[in-house]
């Protein structure tokens, strides 16, 4: 794909929506890492469900902590694999306060160093909560990358790479959020909204899905 077509496809992107937003509810940086925590193969509706009850009983790391392990798995238990999500967090909280006054640090090692954080949720942290142009790559993203052109690899570090490289700079803040919601709601695993897409004429998808027959 050349760079013409990609300015093109993020202008547009760009133009309905002009700032995109994570769908996981959170109002400080650490509501965030928790909620992206949490997050891993579950849908963030699933996560909203569940943070809107506890973040209102405890939302700092401290609090989390007074909370206890128990306590904060019945909070989260309509998630899934919420068992181990539960021990990282209380861990996480455990480190946060330990280590970083209890506020959540702006350094991806420090963030990776976290359990249960890895690279992809320390993007989007990075990302979402303190506005540094970051790239978390996840399946959504992963898929669109790869089936429109933008920036395919074979793995999620190479997309990652491929997309800082070619998304004009004017757009990397952002583009993580297009890509995902896009993914998310019309380039789908299954059955891809091609015939509603906005960027449908500059994708390289050569399997494009016709628009439905009326029953």
């Amino acid at each position: 794909m050349n760079p013409a077509k990609r300015h093109e496809i993020f202008s547009r992107l760009r133009a309905a929506n002009p700032k995109p937003q994570t769908e996981l509810e959170y109002t400080t940086p650490f509501e965030l890492l928790i909620a992206v925590l949490l997050s891993a193969q579950a849908t963030d509706v699933g996560v909203n469900k569940a943070t809107r009850k506890l973040y209102p009983v405890a939302n700092t790391p401290q609090a989390i902590l007074d909370l206890g392990l128990d306590e904060l798995m019945d909070y989260i238990k309509t998630i899934g694999l919420y068992k181990t999500k539960a021990k990282n967090v209380i861990a996480t909280c455990q480190i946060l306060v330990e280590k970083h006054n209890g506020e959540v640090p702006r350094m991806r090692e420090e963030l990776e160093e976290l359990p249960g954080v890895g690279r992809k949720t320390a993007n989007v942290v990075l990302n979402t909560a303190f506005g540094e142009i970051a790239m978390a790559v996840d399946t959504h993203i992963f898929r669109v990358s790869n089936r429109t052109g933008i920036a395919p690899g074979k793995n999620v570090d190479i997309v990652e790479q491929k997309l800082m490289k070619f998304v004009p700079k004017e757009f990397l803040l952002d583009a993580h959020h297009w890509l995902i919601l896009h993914g998310r709601y019309i380039c789908t695993a299954r059955n891809p909204k091609c015939w509603n897409c906005l960027i449908a004429d500059l994708c390289e998808f050569k399997g494009k899905t016709p628009l439905p027959e009326r029953v």
